[in-house]
């Protein structure tokens, strides 16, 4: 019984440090030779090629989304979130089908999902892998200290989403249960 408890509470530990969030420490100085996340472009669900840099001067709310997760209804709180802080942020999302098959749909089809469930107005790029071998290079950004300055938490799940400052600098890291809404992204926004 003993070792049950200790295998339990050890589980708990692994489990806590795979949901905590993670900020960028304020002490962490970051070297002016590091690639910019501006650098980036994109393509849209549509096909249409978008440049980060289109995005300078406004914070980056990046996230992997995916239409059958149980985070899914996170959808409506990133528009509101778009919405409400429209003139200083900008919420980009990410389709991904690397956590549980959950987002099997063409981009044509995660398209539709988003207008006809959420009236998502807020850009929706192209399906890509976020983690592992194949990831896109935005997310190699995302997830190589070397790139970014000092994070290396690939999404564990959808839903995950990195804060970049209106600078460019990544400054968060948030596993799925923290929501859109949440005080640990809203104090940064405002």
């Amino acid at each position: 019984m003993k070792c049950v408890s200790i295998i339990l509470i050890m589980l708990s530990s692994i489990f806590n440090l795979f949901s905590q969030s993670i900020e960028k420490p304020d002490s962490i100085r970051l070297p002016e030779n590091l690639p910019s996340i501006y650098e980036f472009k994109l393509k849209s669900l549509d096909g249409v090629e978008i440049s980060l840099s289109k995005y300078a001067g406004k914070k980056m709310l990046i996230v992997n989304v995916a239409s059958e997760c149980g985070y899914t209804p996170q959808y409506a709180d990133l528009e509101k979130l778009s919405e409400t802080y429209k003139n200083n942020l900008v919420v980009l999302g990410f389709p991904s089908n690397q956590f549980g098959s959950q987002e099997p749909g063409s981009n044509e089809e995660i398209k539709s999902f988003c207008k006809k469930n959420y009236a998502i107005t807020f850009p929706v790029f192209e399906k890509s892998e976020v983690k592992g071998e194949g990831k896109s290079p935005l997310y190699q950004w995302l997830t190589d200290k070397s790139k970014n300055g000092w994070n290396e938490q690939e999404p564990k799940w959808n839903f995950n989403k990195y804060l970049v400052s209106e600078k460019g600098e990544l400054i968060g890291w948030y596993p799925s249960k923290v929501k859109p809404f949440d005080e640990i992204i809203n104090s940064k926004l405002r």
